[in-house]
């Protein structure tokens, strides 16, 4: 078996869990970078160097959005631009684990990259309308700029209620909750919250009239969905407040309770 065969088999069981996971970025997005990780093993690659070539591919994407007036050779250019760095996003993590495990400061320098990802990409939207759309109101220039803070608050809120989570475990040594089996459906009702959606979505990006109110749907999208999870995460997080349980009678509390 090659190297690179013998990659894609132990990534197989050094997946994280899909619960959650948007339908692109749990179907497409992480088989692609399944095999951008195994072809990044045999080159011997590094995770951060895997983040960095992420960082490349996007961040031209980025720049091509705010620089160049949109045509339909642009909206092909940025979207594969977008997909692959995406893809090599979702490598970086699987090498990690390929490799036996990340480190912090590769988990912050990913984590940095995608917030700078996050707002750059909205922002150069912005850029775009502004200097290239015909538009007739320029109410249309909140659209990015709404989704810009919709976009960096539901990241930071992820992040932080994971992180919460877990420090609330470490804390108190609770276990973490039992996995469950993903659900197909939900994968599909997230697809408006899907970053893979969005970058297929600049595919368009050269028919103004188009990708103008498809951007903005996927907007509402996202804003509809902050505004429900933040509502959930809120009680989710309030709930590490409450006291655990007693333990029944004629039971010792578990150490940590001590």
């Amino acid at each position: 078996m090659s190297a690179f065969a013998d990659a894609l088999v132990r990534l197989k069981s050094a997946q994280k869990t899909a619960k959650g996971a948007p339908a692109y970025s749990r179907f497409v997005n992480r088989k692609l970078g399944r095999l951008l990780a195994a072809a990044s093993y045999t080159a011997g690659l590094t995770p951060n160097q895997v983040t960095g070539i992420s960082a490349l591919f996007t961040f031209t994407g980025i720049a091509l959005i705010a620089l160049v007036d949109p045509a339909p050779w642009l909206g092909v250019a940025v979207c594969l631009a977008l997909v692959v760095g995406y893809a090599f996003d979702a490598a970086d993590g699987q090498l990690a684990r390929l490799r036996g495990g990340g480190s912090k400061a590769g988990e912050y320098l990913d984590h940095m990259v995608d917030s700078l990802k996050i707002s750059a990409l909205h922002g150069a939207v912005l850029v775009s309308f502004y200097r290239f759309f015909d538009l007739d109101r320029a109410a249309w220039l909140l659209v990015p700029l709404g989704f810009t803070v919709v976009a960096a608050v539901m990241f930071f809120g992820m992040i932080l209620k994971d992180l919460l989570a877990r420090a609330h475990r470490a804390a108190t040594g609770e276990p973490a909750p039992p996995a469950t089996a993903p659900s197909a459906l939900r994968s599909l009702l997230v697809v408006p919250t899907d970053y893979g959606l969005l970058c297929a979505a600049f595919a368009l990006l050269g028919a103004k009239a188009v990708f103008l109110p498809l951007y903005t749907l996927i907007f509402a999208g996202n804003l509809l969905f902050l505004l429900a999870a933040g509502v959930k995460w809120y009680r989710e997080v309030a709930g590490l407040d409450r006291p655990a349980a007693p333990a029944p009678a004629g039971r010792a509390a578990p150490e940590y309770q001590r």
